[in-house]
């Protein structure tokens, strides 16, 4: 049996707390200016929506300078296992 379907949740808004990369914060805001770009002027509410969530993102000054190519390649560096000698043979079974 389903639950009735009224909305008994609390009026209250959620929010989320988001941790990006600098490299994903980039990319974030390049896709939210975009989906910015991309919807008509007779879409308001979505234009009022992404507004809200570019306000809170780091100026475009800061973003800008955020070298995506570096960021990778750092995030892939610490991301990488750790090199061994590669001069001892594995020890035998």
């Amino acid at each position: 049996m389903s639950p009735d379907s009224t909305d008994d949740r609390p009026t209250m808004p959620f929010h989320y707390h988001l941790e990006l990369t600098p490299a994903q914060l980039k990319i974030t805001h390049t896709a939210l200016r975009s989906l910015l770009d991309d919807f008509g002027h007779d879409e308001p509410e979505v234009h009022a929506v992404i507004q809200e969530v570019l306000a809170k993102l780091p100026d475009e000054h800061a973003i800008r300078a955020i070298e995506l190519d570096r960021e990778v390649a750092a995030e892939a560096a610490v991301d990488a296992p750790p090199e061994t000698g590669g001069d001892d043979a594995p020890p035998a079974a």
